[in-house]
């Protein structure tokens, strides 16, 4: 095996992968509260070579020393870090400044229920008066949140007709009463967060759910933290990273032609 063949042809499926990603990150930049996701690399663990049936030193395999076979995709990893703020004015929508996540009452295609969580706090109310996300799902008050109970009784219900306005703590007020207090949770440990999709969070075991400190905005929305211009440029950067291990194997595959074909000839 021709080893620089190998760590060129590593090194191009790790740019892709790495461009995977990045497009991913580029095509949910207009999605309300989206975390933006970045990649690490390592290289493959050291092998040791040695050479084998060497009539030299008979039966004693010689070291050669250690090859790396080339660089994979170490860790995919998720920025949790804020994003801009959007002024809607609109009554119903709701944005986060600081960490913490809206509680939501998810039901899946199997109309099993469970609790997931977001960023996004584009919500509205149906037609029974339930606070919902655009999807549908129920916003969950703060003990569904907390206590990870997904069931009716949590569901956050109020007077459509009636004009009212949530204070920084999540409490919504209507008629100069609390009716009800939108559910933020904190993640002790990022690291059991996972996306589950449709802009929602799930927890591995293991998470432990806290109390947020962060205050609730209305009329606002919190944007996706990714940076368009700096996307562009690491695909610029990406893009040319392929190009030259896609260039180191045509350099090789055109010396191991002349080897053959004319020194060999020879």
């Amino acid at each position: 095996m021709v080893k620089g063949l190998y760590t060129a042809y590593t090194g191009m499926i790790n740019e892709q992968k790495r461009l995977d990603v990045l497009s991913n990150n580029l095509a949910n930049a207009d999605t309300n509260g989206y975390k933006k996701e970045g990649t690490a690399n390592r290289a493959f663990a050291d092998e040791l070579a040695v050479k084998i049936r060497d009539t030299s030193a008979y039966n004693l395999p010689r070291r050669l020393g250690d090859v790396n076979l080339g660089v994979k995709i170490g860790e995919t990893y998720t920025d949790y870090s804020q994003g801009n703020y959007k002024v809607t004015d609109s009554k119903y929508d709701v944005a986060l400044d600081g960490n913490g996540f809206f509680g939501i009452s998810y039901t899946n295609k199997n109309n099993e229920t469970s609790v997931k969580y977001t960023r996004d706090g584009a919500f509205t109310v149906n037609t029974e008066g339930y606070l919902v996300t655009k999807d549908g799902d129920y916003v969950l008050n703060q003990n569904g949140a907390q206590t990870g109970n997904a069931s009716a009784d949590n569901y956050i219900r109020i007077d459509p007709n009636t004009d009212f306005k949530i204070d920084e703590q999540g409490n919504i007020i209507q008629n100069n009463q609390i009716v009800a207090k939108i559910g933020v949770v904190d993640v002790a440990d990022y690291n059991y967060i996972q996306k589950y999709g449709e802009n929602l969070y799930d927890l591995a075991n293991g998470a432990q759910v806290t109390a947020s400190t962060a205050k609730v905005n209305q009329g606002t929305i919190e944007t996706s933290n990714v940076n368009v211009v700096s996307e562009m440029v690491d695909m610029i950067t990406i893009t040319r990273a392929y190009e030259s291990n896609q260039k180191i194997i045509q350099t090789i595959d055109s010396t191991l032609d002349k080897a053959v074909n004319q020194v060999g000839k020879a």
